[in-house]
């Protein structure tokens, strides 16, 4: 489990396997096959290196996620949560569940298209993650909501690099989709 509270922004050495570069990333506790969030995908640490790690990257993963398939890629990093830790900001899984589309930043104001089937779990004051990051929802409408990103999201993380047409990872809320799987049954 994360918080979706990024700790450092790494970047991509190569692909195959994933190599990251963290050296912002304290991992003095951290042992291959600890998780390690990556743009808000869960990833098995599979070697430690000088300034790093690998993590072998699954077909279905880089089928359902972007942001882990360039190399110099500047990645959201955050390890996962040991018991007793602080919860900053909501429980994140590290699965994504699709893939969105920045319609704008702008002041602040980041507005996301999201897949259709993930709209309904999107909701006002509610919590989504994008690219590993935490954020409030402050509007929805249909497939489209808005955040606000405050200047300290925009500078430690990698949404102040956002422009329009940039895909993104999304996590919608774990408490939203266990809801309706409870109610369909």
């Amino acid at each position: 489990m994360f918080t979706g509270i990024v700790q450092a922004v790494g970047r991509i050495v190569r692909l195959d396997p994933l190599e990251i570069d963290c050296a912002g990333l304290d991992l003095s506790d951290i042992a291959v096959g600890d998780s390690i969030a990556v743009q808000g995908t869960c990833l098995t640490v599979t070697t430690l290196t000088r300034t790093g790690f690998t993590a072998d990257v699954s077909a279905e993963t880089r089928r359902v996620t972007t942001g882990l398939d360039h190399a110099g890629g500047a990645v959201n990093l955050e390890k996962s949560l040991a018991l007793g830790d602080k919860l900053g900001g909501h429980l994140v899984a590290g699965h994504v569940d699709g893939v969105g589309e920045v319609l704008s930043l702008k002041d602040g104001v980041l507005r996301v298209r999201v897949p259709h089937e993930l709209a309904r779990y999107i909701a006002r004051k509610g919590s989504i993650c994008i690219d590993g990051v935490s954020l409030t929802v402050n509007r929805v409408e249909g497939d489209a909501f808005e955040a606000q990103l405050i200047p300290h999201t925009l500078e430690v993380t990698t949404l102040g690099r956002l422009a329009a047409g940039t895909r993104v990872n999304l996590e919608v809320d774990l408490v939203a989709r266990y809801v309706e799987s409870l109610l369909r049954r």
